[in-house]
């Protein structure tokens, strides 16, 4: 059979799918943001992931009006999937891209669910929208599968090729069609779940451990820094056991180790579960911007100065290091808690677009930066930063200097510094 891949939703995920699919199927990339869209018409990611020349040469069609769609018969769902204010799981992009495709549904179609879910998800939500929407009944007329998304944004190493996949099908038939198609893209093979609840439950888990562990560094840094003790020197050493696993404090946020948690913690709750240790993890990690700002407060006090009257620059606002994307950027609680102390904070970030900060969280980036702070802040470790010289970096200074330094990239200064932190 000839397939005609259909890619509902070209984010960080969707895009990269729908250029490596493009390679070898005729498909149609399709996402509900229209400014986007006309971007990519004109070989341009809004993301700044993929390079423009990623999209010469392919059979695609870039579109914002669900008709396109019509006559693919093998569709990609990877749409976003954050939380609601309450943290509980936002199924709205997934359940509306299932409405779609449930209407162009026919039978021999494939639908393949990539966005990050609860296990039992694909089956118990999405499904019965497809069903209803186009008549049909799984696996009698039409398969389903689960792919979980492993894309890491910035890393320009391990791009989509290279990552091996998790597939899962609804029944051996979809298994098999979906091993013959992801197969043509990914170099590193194909991992095949036992199911589709299995597949999903092994991606959330996988981000779900990245927190727990993250938010035992976390509490580390808080107790060590009660006694005065680097928690960096003290997880090198503890690493020259051949079985102690590194993982560094920071900021845990982004639209996947800070959401994922919050997926399985929803669905243990339906099952009667009430969910300890990865509640804990990020009840923890979201006390961490708190944690900072104090740290700073009580540095600025220490060195004679009021931290009503002072004027912080916070390097970065990105939620991870060189990359564009500010959704859920832990940075963004650390500003708000600075500000509550009447700190007065000026924000760079030689990624984030100023327009999308304003947007999202009526924030405003500095241009021009001053030579007059009382603290900075490097709170993502950009290349950038890590690049600045020391003339550079002492010339923003008012006096007695002090640096934040979250993850320790610029160890350098500290000689120089009145006070220098890092978690």
């Amino acid at each position: 059979m000839r397939y005609k891949i259909g890619v509902i939703g070209l984010g960080y995920v969707g895009l990269p799918l729908a250029l490596e699919f493009a390679k070898h199927f005729q498909v149609v990339g399709y996402d509900i943001n229209e400014e986007r869209v006309e971007l990519m018409k004109i070989c341009r990611d809004p993301a700044n992931e993929v390079d423009s020349k990623n999209f010469e040469n392919k059979r695609i069609k870039f579109t914002s009006n669900p008709q396109m769609l019509e006559h693919c018969n093998f569709y990609v769902i990877a749409v976003p999937t954050d939380i609601k204010n309450d943290r509980t799981p936002n199924l709205k992009p997934l359940i509306n891209a299932s409405k779609d495709i449930g209407f162009f549904l026919e039978k021999e179609d494939i639908v393949v669910y990539e966005s990050t879910v609860y296990p039992g998800c694909t089956e118990e939500v999405c499904v019965p929208i497809l069903e209803k929407g186009s008549g049909l009944k799984l696996n009698i007329d039409f398969k389903v599968g689960y792919s979980p998304e492993r894309i890491v944004p910035g890393d320009k190493e391990r791009s989509l090729p290279y990552i091996l996949k998790i597939i899962s099908g609804s029944d051996t038939e979809a298994l098999e069609v979906i091993e013959l198609v992801y197969s043509k893209i990914i170099e590193a093979g194909l991992f095949k779940a036992s199911s589709i609840k299995v597949a999903e439950a092994a991606k959330v888990i996988e981000n779900t451990q990245r927190d727990i562990n993250i938010s035992l560094m976390n509490e580390l840094s808080i107790i060590f820094d009660m006694m005065d003790i680097d928690t960096t020197e003290v997880i090198e050493a503890a690493g020259t056991k051949w079985n102690f696993h590194k993982y560094y404090p920071g900021l845990v946020g982004g639209h996947c180790i800070s959401i994922d948690p919050f997926y399985l913690m929803h669905k243990a709750k339906e099952l009667g579960h009430e969910p300890q240790v990865i509640a804990a993890g990020r009840k923890v990690n979201d006390f961490i911007p708190h944690f900072i700002s104090k740290r700073l407060v009580k540095a600025l006090i220490e060195i004679g100065k009021n931290p009503g009257d002072c004027k912080v620059l916070l390097q970065g606002i990105t939620f991870k290091e060189n990359v564009s994307d500010i959704r859920n950027s832990k940075v963004v609680d650390l500003i708000r808690e600075l500000m509550s102390f009447s700190i007065n904070v000026h924000i760079t970030d030689p990624h984030a677009s100023a327009n999308e900060v304003v947007l999202e969280y009526n924030l405003t980036l500095k241009t021009k930066i001053d030579n007059n702070y009382d603290a900075i802040i490097i709170a993502v470790p950009h290349t950038y930063y890590k690049k600045l010289s020391e003339f550079e970096y002492f010339k923003l200074f008012k006096d007695k200097p002090i640096i934040f330094d979250l993850k320790k990239i610029r160890y350098d200064l500290k000689e120089k510094c009145s006070f220098y932190w890092c978690l």
